[in-house]
């Protein structure tokens, strides 16, 4: 029942929809999993809504500081996967989800290379691991990889963090028509027609190899469940 959770306390940093492809790619595998829709923009939720029930996937709502802590513990037998989408924002809410994870992910755009909001995540990081004694793993993805960021200018991003000790995934999220089409349509990238949406193959197989990546940092195997379930999205929790 690993937490993941997908931190960047600046906006824009394509936070919501990695933590979108990351849940919907592993229900599609027949991993149950839910995710906690902590951003006050609620774009997850309002993907919900346009969607409706699908298999092995729920979304929770309206969380706050108490009620998160709620969530994993009662749920912690019903699902294998908690993905949890934090506000663009260094607050309470975003500290206790991070307290809880078994990896936090930290997306960084990978053509502007614009790391503040990373860098505040890393600091709080290490704050927890020096006040705390908290190690909590955690991982750089780089998101809206377009066709101009050569593989030289994203070895050396790979690079100048590694300096600091920080693991890069080594899949990139790329900037796809596909991928933006979630949040129109709804649905999953297995549910979108690939006579409408250009280059779907390429966005799906980008998506499967960063769940792949994700899982194998987890720290325990996660068995799929024996079949899949259909559960309510949208499930909106005080």
């Amino acid at each position: 029942m690993p937490v993941i959770s997908f931190a960047n306390a600046k906006g824009g940093a394509g936070k919501t929809t990695a933590a979108l492809l990351l849940a919907t790619e592993l229900a599609g595998q027949g991993h149950r999993v839910a995710i906690i829709d902590c951003d006050p923009q609620q774009w997850i939720t309002q993907w919900a809504e346009i969607s409706g029930p699908l298999h092995n996937l729920e979304v929770i709502s309206q969380v706050s500081v108490a009620s998160l802590q709620c969530h994993l513990r009662e749920m912690r037998d019903q699902v294998d996967f908690f993905v949890i989408d934090l506000a663009g924002a260094r607050d309470a809410l975003v500290t206790t989800a991070i307290g809880l994870s078994d990896h936090v992910m930290i997306p960084v755009q990978g053509s502007a290379m614009d790391a503040k909001g990373a860098a505040q995540i890393l600091d709080l990081l290490a704050l927890m691991k020096e006040k705390a004694n908290l190690a909590i793993p955690h991982s750089v993805v780089l998101t809206r990889v377009t066709s101009m960021v050569t593989t030289k200018a994203l070895l050396a991003i790979k690079g100048l963090l590694a300096a600091r000790g920080v693991n890069v995934l080594n899949t990139p999220i790329g900037e796809r028509i596909a991928f933006k089409e979630l949040f129109e349509t709804g649905g999953t990238l297995r549910t979108l027609d690939a006579a409408k949406v250009s280059n779907l193959d390429k966005a799906r197989e980008n998506a499967a190899a960063f769940a792949q990546e994700v899982v194998r940092l987890m720290p325990a195997r996660v068995v799929r469940s024996g079949k899949s379930r259909l559960v309510a999205s949208g499930r909106l929790a005080a």
